[in-house]
């Protein structure tokens, strides 16, 4: 028996309503839906928990998962990625996936372990904020979207971000 994901029951999303299994991992998701409403005031409708993406590397596909996405005019303002452990070293994988879950650079890509935050821009890739409760309030999205150029990124980039995604996510990843 593997111990290394304790799965305690089941719970209920905060955002979606739905029954899904109780971790220490989806602990730390519950908390981040809670900031994202109670605090940021999104909407649980502007949220998206869970979107599945397909990435390459060669030949080699798999599908992963980006925890958040936060639409604003029915753009996507902002992702959040949830992982334990270090930030740092997750800051990589949360800017490809920006740069990967649609056509055009995601303005905003967080990575958080539920204690602790990183806010990054999409563009240059630089910590613009620390700490969860510096997680872009709803109004910062609402006047990013009003202001931002939604570039395309281009077929070249994306193959590169993608093979960047599957490196951390498909070849670096725990087995279950």
């Amino acid at each position: 028996m593997n111990t290394h994901h304790v799965v305690f029951g089941n719970t209920v999303d905060y955002i979606t309503g739905n029954t899904i299994e109780n971790t220490h991992d989806e602990q730390y998701r519950q908390k981040i839906s809670k900031i994202l409403v109670k605090q940021c005031l999104y909407e649980k409708k502007q949220i998206k928990r869970g979107k599945k993406i397909l990435v390459y590397a060669g030949k080699n596909k798999a599908v992963i998962s980006i925890d958040f996405l936060i639409y604003i005019e029915n753009q996507i303002a902002m992702i959040i990625k949830y992982a334990p452990g270090s930030l740092v070293t997750r800051h990589r994988l949360c800017l490809a996936l920006s740069r990967i879950v649609t056509d055009y650079q995601v303005p905003f890509a967080v990575t958080a372990n539920g204690k602790d935050a990183d806010i990054l821009d999409g563009f240059s890739g630089k910590v613009i904020n620390k700490g969860i409760e510096s997680i872009p309030h709803r109004t910062v999205l609402e006047k990013t979207v009003k202001e931002h150029n939604f570039q395309n990124i281009n077929a070249k980039r994306f193959e590169m971000e993608s093979r960047i995604a599957y490196a951390y996510e498909v070849d670096d990843s725990c087995p279950l």
